[in-house]
Formats: structure tokens, sequence, C-alpha cells
């Protein structure tokens, strides 16, 4: 089953056509930002863009999207994603020397600045996140609704976010992060969703 993931062609390989595409996306592709909630596509942490369109990947079977354009949280700024993860796994590996008692004898990694996509940066400016868990879906929720009209209203945002559910009680932050997403947006800043970027196939096993 192909599709284009975050810029990229990949082809589920053995995955069923009825596999929820959020357990291809966790388990066959390795990309955590959207998240398993309810499994009912009822809290919108597993949020996902199909062509440009918000959806609940939990309840998205896999047949749906092929020859679909899938975009996750992390392909928002794929530099951004890739510096994060690459980092996660020196950080670890740091961990597991200083556990082995070997002390650290690993370089510094340089911290590099790197452009996120409008909503992103508007939450790291709001502080739009108490646990994180519904994060995901909330910017892909505002990250659709901007990338089809920028200057959305309060009610339109909240209509965008009326299915997303936070159980921290962030939502104040949250209409904030919305806020100034559309300040950046008229300050020039761009809403929309990055366009594909490559055309190799990756193959996934199921």
């Amino acid at each position: 089953m192909k599709f284009t993931l975050n810029g990229q062609e990949v082809d589920a390989q053995g995955a069923t056509p009825d596999t929820p595409l959020l357990y291809v996306l966790r388990n066959d592709m390795q990309l955590n930002g959207p998240k398993f909630g309810c499994g009912l596509g009822e809290c919108g942490a597993c949020a996902v863009l199909i062509d440009g369109k918000v959806a609940r990947s939990c309840s998205v079977p896999l047949s749906v999207v092929a020859g679909k354009q899938v975009t996750t949280l992390e392909g928002l700024s794929p530099e951004a994603s890739k510096a994060a993860g690459e980092q996660a796994l020196h950080d670890r590996a740091v961990l597991d020397v200083s556990a082995a008692g070997h002390g650290d004898k690993s370089e510094a990694q340089p911290r590099r600045t790197y452009t996120l996509h409008v909503v992103q940066q508007a939450f790291i400016d709001a502080q739009a996140a108490q646990c994180g868990y519904c994060t995901n879906g909330m910017i892909m929720a505002l990250v659709g609704l901007f990338n089809h009209k920028p200057q959305a209203s309060d009610d339109e945002v909240k209509q965008a976010l009326s299915g997303h559910l936070c159980r921290c009680g962030t939502h104040v932050e949250i209409m904030q992060a919305a806020a100034r997403a559309r300040e950046l947006i008229a300050q020039g800043r761009s809403a929309a969703i990055p366009a594909a970027s490559s055309s190799s196939t990756v193959a996934k096993a199921a």
C-alpha cells in the first residue's frame, strides 16, 4: 500500500488494508507525533492531515490513504524533527555510557536552530502545553485551519478545536497560541503545509 508521507512516497508492506493508519505511522514508520488516545476518533490526539484535511488516524483504515498525501507533526518541520531525533539518540548514548560507569567520553553535539512551522512556533511562544499529549492534535487542527484560512477568527478556531480534548485544561493558552499564529502569519510567516520533497520509495514492513 503506497502513499506519500511527509513528502516521501512510502510502501506499507505487509499491512492489511483495514489496519488503522495510526498503527502504521507509529509502529511501522516510527513516527511518534500522532498519539493513541481513545482509539475511537473522539479525542483528536492521533490527528494527521490527509491531502491537507484533518483526520483521526486511529479510525482511518490504511486503504483510505492509498495514493494520497499524509502529513504528521514530524512533516511540518522535517529538519527540526530529524535533528531532534539525532539529539535524542546522542543523549541516550551518553546516558548508557554513564550508566556503565565509563563516564561521558562523547563530544558535545552543537545545538542548531531550525525554523518551525508557524503554528509550532506559536505554541512555543504561548507555552501552550502541559502534559503535551493533546498537543499533536491541537497543532494539526490549527495547521489545517490556517492553511486554508490564514486569518481565521476565534470562533473558527474554537470550531476547529471543538473535537480535540485537553484533559489538563490548557485551553486558554491554546487560544493564545492560535492568536500568536495569526500574528506571525500577518507578519509574513507562511501557514502552508510543506510540499513533497522527494519521490523516492521507502519500503516498510508491517
